[in-house]
C-alpha cells in the first residue's frame, strides 16, 4: 500500500524530497474506520564512527523508513500484525518544510479532530512543543 496525497498515488522524487522535510498523515483502518493522525519525516541523521581512513565521525542524511511506516501507535502495530497492509489506508494531510511544520500541524489536526474525545481515533496522546522560530511559513 502506498501513501495517498491529494487523492493520488505519492511518489515523490529526490528534488522533492530535498525541498520537504516531513508530512503529517492520517492512517484509516478500512473495517472499522478507526483513525490516527500523525507525523513523519523523510529523513533520519545519522553519525558515522571513527575509522583507519576517517579521523572523525561524519554526519549523513538517510531515507527513514516512511514508505512502509504504518504509525506508532501499538493497537495499529497489532492490526497491522495481524490482518496486514491491506486493511489501512494511508493519507497525507499536509506536506512540511521544517520539523517545527510537522509539529504544528500534527497537533492542530489533532486538535481540530478532537482526537482524544472522540472513540474513533486510536491516538491517545497530544505531544506538542513548538518554538515560532521553527516555523518556515
Amino acid at each position: 500500500m502506498s501513501w495517498i496525497y491529494k487523492g493520488e498515488n505519492f511518489e515523490p522524487d529526490d528534488t522533492f524530497l530535498e525541498e520537504y522535510i516531513g508530512f503529517v498523515y492520517c492512517i484509516t483502518e478500512i473495517r472499522t474506520d478507526m483513525k490516527y493522525i500523525g507525523k513523519k519525516l523523510f529523513h533520519n541523521k545519522k553519525i558515522l564512527p571513527v575509522t583507519k581512513t576517517r579521523k572523525r565521525r561524519k554526519r549523513v542524511r538517510i531515507e527513514s523508513d516512511w514508505r512502509a511506516y504504518y504509525g506508532s501507535s501499538e493497537l495499529v502495530k497489532g492490526i497491522l500484525q495481524e490482518q496486514g497492509e491491506s486493511a489501512f489506508q494511508r493519507e497525507i494531510l499536509r506536506l512540511c518544510k521544517s520539523k517545527g511544520e510537522c509539529s504544528y500541524y500534527e497537533a492542530k489536526e489533532q486538535f481540530d479532530r478532537d482526537v482524544l474525545l472522540r472513540e474513533d481515533y486510536y491516538n491517545g496522546i497530544i505531544n506538542c512543543r513548538i518554538n515560532r522560530k521553527h516555523l518556515k511559513i
